[in-house]
This record gives C-alpha cells, structure tokens and sequence, in this order.
C-alpha cells in the first residue's frame, strides 16, 4: 500500500507521535509511507525511519489555505495513494474538498482519526467525514456518533498505547539520573513524590493537586511533596501566575515543585509514589494516566473520558467521581497509609495494538475497491 498521513506540523504532540508510529509500522511491514505537514523537528526522525515527507502548509485557518485545494487534488492524482489519512481539522477540510472532486473509481480511501474532543461546530464535524472514521476511545467513538453524525459501523475504535519496552514494569532509573535529580531539586528528598504531568493550563486542574497537598498536611501525612511537570506556554503566564499565589497562599512553596518541560517522563513515573490525572473537561485518551500505570506506579484521576477508561481498565481504585475534590483526597489518603491495590498488566492498550489494526483497517478499505461517490 501506498499510505499517506496529513498533520499541521512535525513539532511535538500525541497526534505528531502516532503519526510518526504508523509511518515506522508501515514501512516495516513493507509498504510506502509519506507525511504531509507543514514540517519541524520531527521530520528528521520521520524520514530516518524510511518515510516521505512532503511539505503542503495546511494548518492555517484561513480562507488563502482554501486556495491549495486544487493544487492538493493534482498532486493526489500524481502520487496514486491507496489510503489517505487525516488527523486535524484543517488539513481535513482542504484534503476532503480535493478528494472529494477526484474520480470515485481511482481516488484513494480517505480515513479521518479523532483525536481531540473538539468544541461542537460545523468546523469540527470534518473530523467524521472519513470513509472509515478511528476513534481513539470509547469516549471518542461517542462523541463522533453524538455530534458528527458518524453511523457507529463506520467507527472504529483504535486506542492509542505504549510501548513495554519504553515505559517496562518495575523499572528503575539509573544512579546518574538519581544524583542529578537529588542535585536540581533537593527539597524533594525524603518526600513521597506525587506527579502532576502536562502542560501548565488550567484545563489540566492543578488547583486540585493544592488542595489535595493541603489535606495530606492538615491529615498529618507530612513527608509528601507536589510536582508540576509541564513547559509553560507565554500564552498561559497568568495563569502560572495565579497558580503560584495559590500556592504561596496555601503555605505550600516548600511542597509544590514546578520542574518545568522534562524529556526524561519515565524516570519522573518510576520515582513517584503516584500520579494525578485530573483534567477539569474529559480527554480522548490520557497517555499520562497510562504511562505510570504501565511501569507500576498507582494512578489516581477523575473518571472522565479516556482516563475513565484507562483506570477501569488498569486501575479500579484510582478513578474518583468527576471533579469530586474530597473523594480525590480520601482516595489518595488511603493509598498512602495503606498497601496499594494490584495494578493490571497492560494488554489493551499497546503500541503494537495500534499499529496492527490501523493497518488492518487500511487494509479492509483498499480491499473493498472503489470509492462510491
């Protein structure tokens, strides 16, 4: 098969990363693999691994994108792909308008994945317009039937996952790594660490990580610290801002860490007591509440989403009511002061999982022929 992916750009990001992951699948089961995007940093590895990238800046919203629409159409029916594949909004309106004036017989099969809960809009709808439409959740899949009016037989459920080589059980960082961890934050030493992971916007609820290092202290569980692992973005300042005082106000600059963006995820997981998951709006998937849970550390989220259906999966004992602070607090309490309960292997949700059925559902498009118009 000759398969081509569309993003906005090669940077960074969970639909970045998976595309470059079924890019790699399909080049080792031996077909052509090309990325369209507007390019960045990832194009390198992209291209090390045995891809064709091809720039078409797509990931404008502007009514000038509109004008690549034709140009997109004959490069199409240059390169003759058997799938084209889409995971954003707006490179899917300009593909699915070239697409769509190609010729049924010979256009390739058009694919379109979600993977973000958008805001309801005719803009967003795009996202179901695929022949066959991925969802990486359950909770995905509901949203596509509820607001794109996606019959559920053209939905097919394909969650993301991890790698066990890269995130393995029981893992245990390196001597070097632990010194230089003791040397950049010292304060940390003899705490139990619980980890908050993501980007710094108030989305990802770290107003609840205040309150719950709060409650820990006023319950006499003292040997506890925060940290905040994420990047700040200048487009949320203020809200680091506002975050801080909070802290400051609640006495708790000595117990909350920010450790700004780190690459090194799987060594913070393997040191901490437990990770927090618990974005105020639900997510499609939640890779930061699979990937501790995969090397064993216990992790504790609102059942919401795709981190709902993860911790029903994995860990049962972490999933608090939505946005219920106080049951957050008495569940992380209880798994402090008491043996955690098992965490389930993880058998669902895999990178191998992914990689296979996306290509087996490539492949029962290409099998089924012609397009219909």
């Amino acid at each position: 098969m000759t398969v081509v992916q569309f993003v906005p750009n090669l940077n960074s990001g969970g639909v970045e990363r998976g595309t470059l992951e079924i890019a790699q699948a399909l080049v080792d089961a031996g077909h052509r693999s090309h990325v369209a995007s507007n390019g960045g940093r990832l194009v390198e590895t992209l291209e090390s691994q045995g891809s064709t990238h091809h720039h078409w800046p797509l990931h404008r919203k502007s009514p000038a994108t509109l004008l690549r629409v034709r140009a997109l159409r004959h490069w199409l029916e240059s390169l003759q792909p058997d799938i084209v594949h889409v995971r954003s909004r707006m490179p899917a309106w300009i593909v699915w308008l070239a697409w769509r004036g190609m010729n049924p017989a010979t256009r390739p099969r058009l694919i379109t994945t979600l993977h973000g809960l958008h805001s309801v809009s005719w803009y967003s709808k795009i996202m179901g317009r695929g022949e066959l439409v991925i969802a990486v959740s359950q909770t995905a899949k509901q949203y596509l039937i509820d607001h794109c009016n996606v019959p559920q037989e053209s939905i097919r459920v394909i969650y993301r996952g991890t790698d066990p080589a890269e995130f393995p059980r029981d893992y245990q960082p390196s001597d070097t790594w632990l010194a230089k961890w003791r040397a950049d934050f010292p304060q940390l030493q003899g705490k139990r660490i619980i980890a908050l992971p993501g980007r710094l916007s108030r989305l990802k609820g770290h107003h609840h990580l205040v309150t719950l290092i709060r409650h820990l202290k006023n319950q006499g569980i003292t040997d506890v610290a925060g940290i905040i692992v994420g990047g700040i973005d200048p487009q949320h300042d203020s809200y680091v801002s506002e975050l801080k005082a909070s802290i400051h106000e609640a006495g708790l600059n000595d117990e909350i860490v920010f450790t700004d963006h780190r690459t090194d995820m799987r060594e913070i997981y393997a040191i901490s007591t437990l990770v927090l998951a618990v974005s105020n709006k639900a997510e499609s998937f939640g890779r930061t509440a699979l990937e501790p849970l995969c090397i064993g550390t216990p992790t504790v989220g609102f059942d919401l989403g795709g981190v709902g259906e993860i911790l029903a999966t994995l860990f049962p004992a972490g999933r608090v009511p939505n946005q219920d602070s106080q049951a957050l607090c008495d569940t992380v309490a209880e798994l402090l002061t008491a043996p955690a309960p098992p965490i389930a292997p993880n058998t669902e949700f895999l990178l191998s999982n992914m990689c296979e059925h996306t290509l087996q559902t490539y492949a029962e498009l290409v099998s089924e022929g012609a397009t219909q118009p």
